[in-house]
């Protein structure tokens, strides 16, 4: 890859600004990597990186599940203002659709800091859209590597569809790769970092791995991938394979650390590891109970660690509740720059905290997720959960594991919570999709319910 493929003509900003890499995994549990609890495998890369900066433990996904909490991150709003973040209309029926996607002209992460001279770069899992109306070059990304939809295998790198994915995309241009689809996501991630050691261009890498999502194959089960009957591979996989997912996913973030090291940009660069959602059936959530989909503590904690030499110390433990939506908010205020007003975001910056610059203060995080029709408010240390028809309030700080209902002990508390979480759904768009109009995306929450009143 030449340094003119990645860095775009007619932009100059002084190098000083930091540089971003933000890797997400998929699907990994708050306890799968050793540092945070994990003792049948080994992370020592991920290990490394929280010992040189901070680790948070209260930290949470915006959604129990994928392409919502994407929407969240991207955006930094919550994903219930848009349509493209409902649970979970980026299916297989979301191909070529004009309406399932992020409109490209709500403002990203990724587009506003392009639009103060950063390059950008999505390498991996795209998931809000397909194209030729959705897609990372529409959204703010100057560069793409990776597969547009949810799954595939680590193999073929296909979903297994008759009208399934093509594959690996190179900037939206269907290409055949050989090979283990962490390392080759590594690969591109490591040869999109090399030419900046020669340029005075500050840069985004949203680096998106599909592991440990399933299929449930490392990297030595190519033969395995052959006999796999569909991608949720429901009889497969065990402890012993999804260990060695996510170490091969530790080893490949760790070479890509060792790109930044010999590009002489560690310094200058600020690194974000954490999760999109809590762990799969594989997964250790402990201290917590629930999984992905679901809105217990498993299902929406995810592990969080930041470093940014010089800038945030190193071997910092916070407890500061966070949420992915804070990403947006605090990753442009440390760029030196801030959202769009015309659509200000939901999350706060947390850079505060990054620098220990302020003490752990109380937040309020809302969900609604539409299966099992779940909804779910944490208010300081409390936490209102509605699910499966009954509702609870718990101390999630003394009860992490979400065992005592005190609504009863606490009515008043518990009262307040159910009122807020219903007050802020009336805010968020309604989950049914026959109360849209067609060809509506959900970008302008005012418009629809004008439409809506006007019906």
């Amino acid at each position: 890859m030449s340094l003119g493929s990645v860095l775009p003509a007619g932009r100059a900003v002084a190098q000083e600004r930091p540089n971003i890499v933000f890797i997400l995994a998929d699907d990994l549990g708050y306890a799968d990597l050793s540092i945070f609890g994990r003792d049948d495998y080994e992370t020592p890369h991920l290990d490394k990186l929280a010992r040189q900066g901070i680790r948070f433990t209260q930290a949470y996904a915006n959604s129990a599940v994928c392409s919502a909490t994407r929407t969240a991150l991207i955006t930094g709003r919550y994903q219930n203002r848009l349509r493209v973040g409902l649970e979970e209309p980026i299916a297989g029926n979301a191909k070529g659709s004009p309406v399932l996607g992020l409109p490209p002209d709500h403002p990203t992460l990724p587009s506003l800091l392009r639009g103060t001279g950063y390059n950008t770069t999505l390498v991996g899992k795209w998931h809000l859209g397909y194209p030729p109306h959705f897609g990372p070059l529409k959204s703010g990304y100057d560069h793409f590597f990776g597969i547009v939809g949810g799954a595939v295998d680590y193999f073929t790198h296909k979903d297994g569809a008759p009208n399934g994915d093509l594959g690996l995309y190179d900037d939206l241009i269907p290409v055949e790769r050989h090979g283990y689809l962490t390392n080759l996501l590594a690969d591109r991630a490591v040869a999109t970092i090399e030419p900046y050691a020669r340029s005075k261009h500050p840069f985004l890498l949203s680096l998106h791995f599909t592991a440990p999502h399933w299929p449930w194959e490392g990297p030595a089960d190519e033969d395995e991938s052959k006999r796999i009957r569909s991608l949720w591979d429901l009889d497969g996989g065990s402890q012993k394979t999804y260990g060695e997912m996510v170490r091969s996913l530790d080893d490949s973030i760790g070479r890509v650390l060792a790109a930044l090291d010999e590009g002489g940009l560690t310094n200058n660069t600020i690194v974000v590891f954490t999760s999109d959602n809590g762990g799969e059936r594989f997964s250790k959530t402990w201290p917590f109970t629930g999984m992905k989909e679901e809105l217990l503590e498993g299902g929406l904690r995810v592990p969080v660690i930041v470093r940014w030499p010089g800038r945030i110390a190193a071997d910092t433990v916070s407890e500061q509740p966070i949420i992915s939506m804070d990403w947006l908010p605090t990753l442009l205020e440390a760029a030196g720059t801030a959202p769009d007003p015309a659509f200000p975001p939901d999350g706060e910056s947390v850079l505060p905290a990054l620098l220990s610059q302020a003490k752990p203060h109380s937040r309020s995080f809302f969900w609604h997720y539409k299966a099992n029709d779940q909804d779910a408010h944490r208010s300081a240390n409390w936490k209102y959960l509605r699910i499966a028809g009954n509702e609870f309030l718990f101390d999630v700080v003394t009860d992490p594991r979400e065992r005592a209902n005190l609504k009863d002990r606490y009515p008043d508390v518990f009262l307040r919570l159910k009122e807020e979480v219903a007050a802020w759904k009336k805010t968020m768009l309604p989950t049914d999709p026959q109360s849209y109009s067609a060809g509506w995306t959900g970008h302008n929450l005012a418009d629809h319910y004008s439409s809506q009143s006007e019906q």
